[in-house]
Parts: structure tokens; C-alpha cells; sequence
């Protein structure tokens, strides 16, 4: 005797699978290294169960980007709907940390209707023909806190808020403190530290090749350990 399974439950075993199979394909879903901090930039700032840590506040798949240096611009806006009306292509609005941002790809003269200007940083660092995806974090730690070695497929920006961070890659050091942005290009290896007595509070950008994972966490360099304390 042979038993037929109904149409909609081989339809939900299929959907199943193959989100099993996204799952263990993308390496931003998989298990952080120790050290990670908590969220793991993975985890939706709305499920956060911690102040401290890294979280994710917005992806937005952006394709192929303009040709000429493009830049990312912050602007923060009273309400949502007023940072909606004048995103255009290539804007996206979050809320992180009580505030509502206008984040936008684009060149450095672009400028939108109203909002408060925070900061333009770039040049970002762009590969002709390219699809680009924007993901856009929080990131809250405590004084001393590492991130694990790790590298992206794509340029890395910050913006700070409150306390200092340092960056150590095998080019030597960068150093960040409220009210400052910087960024990475793709390629180097990297850990991130944050240094001095206060709290780090920063909104960050990874903008990344889409065919790639935008973070991996193998590599054989080793920091010299160059960040103050």
C-alpha cells in the first residue's frame, strides 16, 4: 500500500529544507567563534536580551552601484515617516539607539530635504560590476571588550557615539573616538577593540560583495597586540 502525501504538506517539507540549506550555506547564520560578541552582528536589534554587544538593525541589497567614489551619509530625522519620504535609491531608515537615521549610499555631494547632517564617510572602496549589499548594525562594548580576528568581503565604516575604539590590522593601528568615522577597505585582516574607561556606542556599515559572506572568521594572522588599554 502506498501512502500519498497531501500537495501542501510536500510543499511545507520542501520550503523546510530549503531553509535548512540557507541556513548552512550562510556563514552570518552559522555559530560565532568564542569571543564573538553578544548578538554576533546576526542577531535583529529588536531581539537583543542585552545592552552589550553587536546587532542588526537593516540589510538592503543596493545591486551595482553608480561608477565614481561613492560615500555613506548619516542623517537623523525627528520621525520615520520624514526620513521615508526623501530615502530615494539607495536609502535606508533605521532606529538605533533611541534615534531615527537616514543611512544612503551615494557621492559626497548628495544631500537630502531637512534632517540633522551626522557624517559622510568614504571613499568606499568599489569593484566595477559588483552587486553590493548594505548591512547596517549597532554595537554597544564595554571598556577593553575584542572582537575575534576576523575580515569582510567589503569595505567596513563606523561611526562613534560615545567612547574610543581601536582597530588593529597587519597595516598597524586605527584610532576612533566620539564623534569621529573611519573606515576599513575589503581585504585586510582585522580585530576590533574598544579602548579607554567608556562605554563604545557606535552605528556601523559593512557594504559587501553579495555573492560572499560578509564576514569570515579564518585567518593565520595574529595581532601584535598594538591597541592601548
Amino acid at each position: 500500500m502506498t501512502t500519498r502525501i497531501p500537495v501542501w504538506l510536500r510543499a511545507n517539507i520542501l520550503l523546510v529544507a530549503i531553509e535548512g540549506l540557507v541556513f548552512l550555506a550562510d556563514p552570518a547564520l552559522a555559530q560565532a567563534p568564542p569571543g564573538a560578541p553578544p548578538g554576533a552582528c546576526t542577531t535583529l536589534v529588536s531581539q537583543r536580551t542585552s545592552e552589550v554587544g553587536c546587532y542588526l538593525t537593516a540589510t538592503e541589497v543596493l545591486g551595482t552601484l553608480p561608477q565614481g567614489a561613492q560615500y555613506w551619509h548619516l542623517y537623523n530625522y525627528p520621525t520615520r515617516a520624514a526620513a521615508e519620504a526623501v530615502k530615494g535609491p539607495n536609502g535606508t531608515v533605521v532606529e538605533s539607539f533611541g534615534k531615527v537615521w537616514l543611512y544612503r549610499i551615494a557621492d559626497v555631494n548628495w544631500r537630502p530635504a531637512g534632517g540633522d547632517r551626522i557624517d559622510v564617510i568614504g571613499p568606499l572602496q568599489l569593484a566595477a560590476g559588483t552587486r553590493y549589499t548594505a548591512r547596517y548594525m549597532e554595537a554597544v562594548f564595554t571598556a577593553g571588550m575584542d572582537t575575534p580576528v576576523h575580515l569582510h568581503s567589503g569595505a567596513e565604516a563606523w561611526y562613534l557615539l560615545a567612547g574610543a575604539q581601536c582597530l588593529e590590522t597587519p597595516d598597524g593601528i586605527t584610532v576612533l573616538r566620539a564623534g569621529e568615522g573611519g573606515l576599513v577597505p575589503q581585504g585586510p585582516p582585522m580585530r576590533l577593540s574598544s579602548v579607554g574607561a567608556e562605554m563604545r556606542r557606535s552605528v556601523l556599515l559593512v557594504l559587501h560583495d553579495t555573492s560572499q559572506p560578509w564576514i569570515t572568521y579564518e585567518s593565520d594572522w595574529k595581532p601584535k597586540g598594538l591597541c592601548p588599554k
